[in-house]
């Protein structure tokens, strides 16, 4: 008969072992001591992985990571509340599509509603979040360890497919929970070649539907084509091929990988200022939208959809989930973003070239951008929107930013640019902000610049340890002394409650949480010295810049009224004279 720690070591080294084989390509563990067959197992395995003190960093780690690569990485943890720090990570996930492994250690069912130590409610925790989530039973010699590892397999490709997301495996173990054998894996005689049970999706749009929609979008001149966040520059690039294909200007979300890095005749990139003039809204209300990809950071330009009312309204993504706050979307596609982008096209077969319409966005989004461009060049304050604009331009292989001012402004205010960019925008949370970007400079094997404020920071403080190993991350620290966003909410004119309500001063700095962790620190006073900060650092750095919160507001207001003002004195010039 074999015995308890025989079994779990068996368990766990099937387990870890098939999830490798299944494509899992990072384990982040937090240490404890339930999860002791699990993290033997993933030292047995030989795998990649990290080890964080905390779990909710672990598990935002092992979330960047996965957007980097592009496929899962797994999250190790201990029993108890070390599972419930993983939730606003699986919400993440879970919002924007990311695969994500849990691997719960947890108690045996007889010492669950006990009143047993470090014993909650741990299957189904993450409620309705999860694209799957299974409760293994104790490791016993009366089930084939076959077993183990195809629901390994059910698990990967659960959290790989579409729509790609979290999955939960709680693992319970009795005690002893370990024995003295060496951390050797037991392969159990199956082969090596790949995963026991392999899975095929099929993701060909039915050609009938793509013709339909081809009919429908046929004459029509006033069309936008939106590309919301994309995972890769080839989805963005084929978004651009389509808008070419249309005639319609594209409008290029700060995260769709076709902003920074591709040229594009049609591209409309400061669509978000020039939207802050009423007189273009009013005259260029499209009759069609196509929407590419997650949700746009711009918030006018969703208002300016809702209230034109396109007819049709086309969203295309590759999950099966809602995305119509509006309630206006007429056609709802689910689908691999490339591939209905190059097909869809197809059938418009030559390019419709420039239409007076398209034209006319484009005039409106190069005023825009050259007005943005002349305030800047005359400028050597240090503001919020030229940080943003700076740490873009600058950043390596990939630029990370956080919920609140730093992605909006990274959205209104820049164009040039070659990284890739991505964001926690699935739930938009301000939660394990510095973990992602550790574990997306992993993954995509880049160095990486992260844009985050000052709450954001505190709020993941810890996760500056990660930073310490891996490529190297630009941390650029926007230090306003509270939260800046709640100054373009209706709340900043009620002046008695505003600051100590929502304003969140802490009057702190980081400098010293800096040198806690090792990281070199830099505080220009300039922008010329923070471009220096930026282009000279070779390895993890922090860059904390101060900037006012009012002063910051008035400014964003200014260059509004600046674009609008711009774009409405080309407007009045016959369209001839642009020629």
């Amino acid at each position: 008969m074999t015995d308890t720690a025989t079994l779990n070591r068996l368990w766990a080294e099937a387990l870890v072992d098939e999830l490798v084989r299944a494509g899992v390509g990072l384990f982040c563990l937090a240490s404890g001591s339930r999860s002791t067959p699990l993290a033997l197992a993933v030292a047995a395995s030989g795998a990649e992985h990290v080890l964080h003190f905390d779990e909710r960093g672990a598990a935002f780690y092992a979330l960047g990571w996965a957007r980097g690569a592009g496929r899962p990485a797994a999250i190790v943890t201990t029993s108890g509340t070390a599972v419930a720090n993983l939730l606003p990570a699986v919400v993440e996930a879970s919002t924007d599509t990311v695969p994500l492994l849990i691997l719960s250690a947890d108690r045996p069912p007889e010492l669950r509603e006990t009143g047993a130590n470090q014993t909650i409610r741990q299957p189904n925790l993450f409620g309705d979040y999860p694209r799957w989530q299974f409760d293994l039973p104790t490791p016993t010699p009366d089930i084939d360890l076959a077993f183990v590892r195809t629901t390994a397999d059910q698990a990967v490709y659960r959290a790989a497919s579409r729509p790609a997301g979290p999955v939960h495996l709680n693992c319970p173990f009795r005690e002893p929970l370990t024995d003295k054998t060496a951390a050797t894996p037991s392969r159990n005689g199956v082969a090596q070649s790949g995963p026991t049970t392999r899975y095929t999706a099929a993701t060909a749009m039915d050609p009938s539907a793509l013709g339909e929609l081809a009919d429908q979008l046929h004459g029509i001149e006033c069309g936008l084509v939106v590309a919301g966040r994309l995972r890769t520059r080839g989805e963005g690039e084929a978004a651009a091929r389509l808008a070419e294909a249309l005639g319609w200007p594209l409008l290029p979300d700060i995260g769709s990988q076709v902003r920074l890095s591709t040229v594009s005749d049609v591209a409309c990139p400061a669509y978000d200022q020039l939207l802050g003039s009423e007189a273009f809204r009013q005259e260029h209300a499209p009759e069609a939208v196509l929407h590419l990809g997650g949700r746009s950071t711009s918030k006018r330009l969703a208002q300016f959809i809702a209230a034109s009312r396109p007819s049709p309204f086309v969203v295309v993504r590759d999950d099966p989930f809602r995305f119509d706050p509006d309630h206006l979307v007429t056609d709802r596609i689910e689908a691999d973003v490339t591939g209905f982008c190059d097909a869809l096209a197809g059938l418009f077969g030559a390019q419709r070239g420039a239409t007076e319409w398209g034209a006319a966005w484009r005039r409106a989004s190069d005023v825009a951008t050259r007005t943005l461009d002349t305030y800047f060049a005359e400028t050597h304050h240090l503001t919020e929107p030229a940080i943003a604009r700076l740490a873009a331009q600058h950043a390596g292989g990939g630029l990370i930013l956080a919920a609140s001012m730093p992605v909006r402004d990274a959205d209104a205010f820049t164009a040039d640019g070659s990284a890739l960019v991505t964001s926690n925008r699935g739930a938009s949370g301000i939660d394990g902000t510095v973990a992602t970007a550790a574990g997306f400079a992993r993954g995509l094997g880049a160095p990486v610049t992260l844009l985050i404020g000052d709450l954001a920071l505190l709020h993941d403080l810890n996760s500056l340890a990660l930073l310490r190993d891996g490529p190297p991350v630009t941390v650029v620290a926007i230090n306003n002394d509270g939260g800046g966003i709640f100054h373009f909410l209706p709340i900043a004119e009620q002046t008695d409650v505003f600051e100590p309500y929502f304003g969140t001063p802490h009057g702190l700095g980081f400098e010293h949480a800096a040198r806690m962790f090792g990281l070199p620190y830099h505080r220009p006073e300039s922008l010329t010295a923070f471009e220096d900060a930026l282009t000279q650092s070779t390895g993890s750095n922090l860059i904390e810049v101060r900037t006012d919160r009012v002063a910051n507001k008035a400014l964003h207001d200014e260059l509004l009224a600046r674009v609008a003002a711009a774009v409405e004195e080309t407007m009045a010039i016959p369209a001839e004279a642009h020629r």
